[in-house]
């Protein structure tokens, strides 16, 4: 049976991907980003977040069946702030209602294993208080330094992934028969990562942070493949995972401590 998915960031990297994918096992693919797709929209607005929905309530008809929230950037500036955490809440959370039709709803986001990797409290800490203003205050001040501009993007994967596994549960998502969830990728290489992956010193140099001993740096099916299976009828019992997709590295960098 065809179902209507929601993708953001379905212009290039995992989205377009999964958006492909979706498409060629039959299924309708209401594309967001910047341009280029279905609804094109600014997610580090709330101008762009309401549009967001308003756009795709009218070309769905008022129901969807998944959202696939992808739409993120890796720069450290305080837009990434705006698109990677503000804007992914506001994807699921604003897309939600439009599930209600269905009879098997889904949704999930995309974190990743950077979220393992050093944050900034402070900026973690607005985010999950909701307070777009102060994150993107203390991103602007992280982002006049180099070497803490780089803490930007995990703190907002951290958060992010933090955000699922608080809400997944609750009366909103779970109890309304929604699952949500999340996966945390490894080093995909997608137009965003290329330019990082295009010397031996640059792939040595992201292997050391990111050791992926598993088949190493994947290509954008295989995240797709699994995004894929988590807005299908299939995935019915999966609550608040973060499923890190990520040749290993979660398993070289936390070992057993999660336990």
């Amino acid at each position: 049976m065809s179902r209507t998915i929601v993708v953001t960031g379905a212009a290039s990297g995992i989205g377009k991907t999964t958006a492909e994918l979706l498409q060629s096992r039959g299924d309708t693919v209401i594309g967001v980003d910047l341009k280029g797709t279905d609804v094109n929209v600014d997610l580090t607005t709330p101008e762009g977040r309401t549009a967001l929905v308003d756009q795709v309530r009218e070309l769905s008809g008022g129901s969807i069946d998944g959202i696939l929230a992808v739409a993120g950037l890796a720069h450290p500036i305080p837009a990434t702030v705006g698109v990677n955490f503000f804007g992914m809440v506001a994807t699921l959370e604003g897309l939600r209602p439009l599930l209600a039709g269905s009879d098997a709803p889904r949704a999930a986001g995309v974190a990743s294993m950077a979220s393992l990797h050093p944050s900034d409290d402070e900026l973690v800490a607005a985010m999950t208080a909701g307070d777009e203003a102060a994150a993107l205050a203390r991103a602007e001040v992280l982002a006049g330094d180099g070497a803490t501009g780089q803490l930007i993007y995990g703190s907002t994967k951290k958060a992010f992934a933090q955000w699922i596994r608080r809400n997944a549960p609750t009366d909103d998502w779970a109890a309304a028969g929604i699952p949500l969830n999340a996966i945390a990728p490894g080093v995909i290489v997608t137009p965003m990562t290329a330019p990082l992956l295009e010397t031996e010193e640059g792939r040595e140099q992201i292997r050391a942070g990111v050791p992926m001993p598993l088949n190493g740096f994947a290509e954008a099916i295989v995240p797709a493949r699994l995004l894929a299976w988590l807005v299908s009828e299939e995935n019915s019992h999966l609550c608040g995972q973060v499923v890190f997709i990520d040749g290993g590295s979660d398993a070289v960098i936390r070992g057993d401590s999660t336990w």
